[in-house]
């Protein structure tokens, strides 16, 4: 499995170093609409969609996402359209005010509309994200996946050899404290080395910290549902990994903040001229 696993993950990054670096906007922009359609079929599984409205879920997904790469011009960087604003505003609202309580009482939202509502919201903020990153630079957004992906792998790891005290048995029985704790050490040693070769100021080190708390919460947000779901993996595409969805739970929960803290600034900029 750990075999698989690695396999799967070395191919991965390979394909995704590739588009992220040779790809021209537009095709990096439809890759990622790709597999955010493919984590808004995951989802609409994981909430037990019937067929149709499978299809009517991917439809909005599909239309909204030619929408804003229609409507968006090419300094991307410097502007957002209002629904590319709204949508990275209510999921960075969700992931700091609503996911810490959810997961303290670990409500079961029944309304499957609501529940579609939301993963549209959260999923393509994440494409927007993964967009605005890429716009601005690259090796940013490159960056900020690594501290993601090696704070996931750390606390596997560390999980598995030390992990003795359990995190959130009751949503995912297999995450523990220690593992938390090798992961804020992996990102703490990737920061500092980040701080050494760009020059950058040390206080990098608490905004990873940040990135790794929130990571986690995406993690454990979609355990939740997969454990609601009676499901253990989103999908099966990927081998020893699961799905799209088991893959970016971290970052569904960290590049929309990320990006909104960006361009909070310019989002300030747009409603004082508005007015």
């Amino acid at each position: 499995m750990l075999k698989t696993r690695i396999i799967t993950a070395i191919v991965l990054a390979i394909a995704f170093s590739i588009a992220l670096f040779k790809s021209s906007n537009q095709t990096w922009a439809w890759i990622t609409l790709a597999a955010t359609l493919i984590a808004v079929w995951e989802w609409s599984h994981l909430i037990h969609l019937s067929k149709s409205q499978m299809l009517l879920n991917l439809a909005t997904a599909l239309s909204l996402g030619v929408l804003m790469m229609s409507a968006s011009p090419s300094n991307y960087g410097y502007y957002k359209d209002e629904l590319e604003i709204a949508l990275l505003s209510l999921a960075s609202l969700f992931w700091l005010g609503l996911v810490p309580v959810w997961l303290i009482f670990r409500k079961k939202v029944s309304n499957k509309l609501v529940m579609a509502a939301l993963g549209l919201v959260l999923l393509l903020a994440t494409w927007v994200a993964l967009n605005g990153l890429q716009h601005i630079s690259p090796w940013l957004l490159l960056a900020v996946l690594s501290t993601v992906w090696l704070a996931d792998s750390a606390a596997y790891f560390a999980g598995k050899r030390f992990g003795r005290h359990k995190l959130a048995p009751e949503i995912s029985p297999g995450k523990t404290w220690e593992g938390v704790a090798g992961a804020m050490l992996a990102s703490t040693l990737y920061g500092l080395t980040l701080c050494y070769y760009w020059h950058i100021s040390r206080w990098l080190i608490v905004g990873l910290w940040l990135i790794v708390v929130l990571s986690i919460m995406g993690d454990l947000f979609e355990s939740l549902l997969k454990r609601q779901a009676g499901k253990k993996d989103s999908s099966h595409l990927l081998p020893g990994h699961g799905g799209v969805l088991d893959r970016i739970d971290g970052l569904i929960s960290t590049l929309p903040l990320i990006l909104f803290y960006i361009y909070f600034p310019i989002f300030a900029h747009l409603q004082l001229h508005v007015r």
